[in-house]
């Protein structure tokens, strides 16, 4: 009964990034339909994301605690 919090945890967290994730690819393709282009992620842009989702990583990691 005590590593159940974590399994739902992981859980709650695989499901909440997997909906980011989709969420995600249906912005990137809507773009590209409009630009109609085919998607594209420079390397610049892939630095941009990598360094947002480590901001967002250290900010759920700050959660509860003061």
């Amino acid at each position: 009964m005590e590593n159940n919090w974590k399994a739902k945890t992981i859980i709650t967290g695989v499901v909440i990034g997997a909906v980011a994730g989709v969420i995600s690819a249906i912005v990137l393709i809507k773009k590209a339909e409009i630009d109609e282009t085919t998607p594209k992620l420079t390397a610049g842009e892939g630095i941009q994301v990598g360094l947002g989702l480590l901001g967002l990583l250290r900010m759920i990691a700050g959660l509860g605690t003061e």
